[in-house]
C-alpha cells in the first residue's frame, strides 16, 4: 500500500466535475454499477471528475469527436486509491491494473476510459467490450474487424489530438503525458463500497 504521505487530500481545486453540456459527453461510470469485471458496484457516491489539466483535454476530445459525429462516452475518470485496491486485490496484472503500491494514473485524475457513441447512440464497434483483459483489448492486435480496427484508430486519433496519450494494453485507456509528475488524490467525490471478495 502506498503511503499516505504520497496523497494529497485538498483535491478541490486539482478536480473538476464532467457534466454535460459543460462537456458534450455521455457518461457511463461502469463501476458505479455491477456491469464491470468486479461483477459488483465498487462506487457507492460517483462524480466523474478529472484533474483541471486533464479536463481541459478532455473538452477538446470531445469537441473532436462531435465534429466528426461522434460522442465521447466515459466509463471511468477520477477513481480514489481506495477502489484501486480493490482492482488490484481481483486481478494483480500490471498489465491491466497499476499495483497499487504505485497508484493508478486514474487515482491521479488525469486517465480517463472512453470509447465513441454514433448518431444512433450507440457504440461503435471496438473488437471487445470495456475491461476485456486479453489480448485482443491491444492496440496491436490484428486479429480484429476492418471496423473495429478503424474505430480504434479514429478514436485513438481523437484523444492524441487532444493531448492524451494511449498505453498497449487497453484500446479505451488514455492520460496525460508524465502522468506520474501528478500526485494521487483522495477524494470524496467518488466514495468506495467494501465488499468482500
Amino acid at each position: 500500500m502506498h503511503s499516505t504521505s504520497h496523497l494529497a487530500t485538498d483535491t478541490a481545486s486539482a478536480l473538476v466535475t464532467i457534466t454535460p453540456p459543460d462537456f458534450p459527453v455521455i457518461i457511463d461510470l461502469v463501476y458505479a454499477t455491477p456491469r464491470n469485471f468486479t461483477e459488483h458496484v465498487v462506487y457507492a457516491q460517483a462524480q466523474c471528475a478529472l484533474h483541471a489539466d486533464a479536463a481541459a483535454c478532455l473538452a477538446l476530445a470531445a469537441q473532436a469527436a462531435r465534429r466528426a459525429g461522434y460522442t465521447l462516452k466515459i466509463f471511468d475518470a477520477y477513481r480514489p486509491p481506495a477502489a484501486q485496491a480493490v482492482f488490484w486485490a481481483l486481478c494483480p496484472d500490471p498489465r491491466y491494473v497499476s499495483d497499487v503500491s504505485v497508484g493508478s494514473h486514474h487515482s491521479r485524475g488525469v486517465a480517463v476510459d472512453v470509447t465513441l457513441m454514433d448518431g444512433n447512440g450507440c457504440e461503435l464497434d471496438m473488437g471487445t467490450g470495456f475491461d476485456a483483459m486479453e489480448a485482443h483489448s491491444h492496440h496491436d492486435c490484428d486479429d480484429l474487424s476492418v471496423e473495429a480496427q478503424r474505430n480504434r484508430s479514429m478514436l485513438l486519433g481523437i484523444m492524441l489530438h487532444a493531448g492524451f496519450k494511449a498505453i498497449a494494453t487497453e484500446w479505451w485507456h488514455y492520460e496525460l503525458p508524465d502522468a506520474h509528475r501528478y500526485p494521487l488524490l483522495d477524494s470524496d467525490v467518488v466514495q468506495v463500497v467494501h465488499f468482500k471478495n
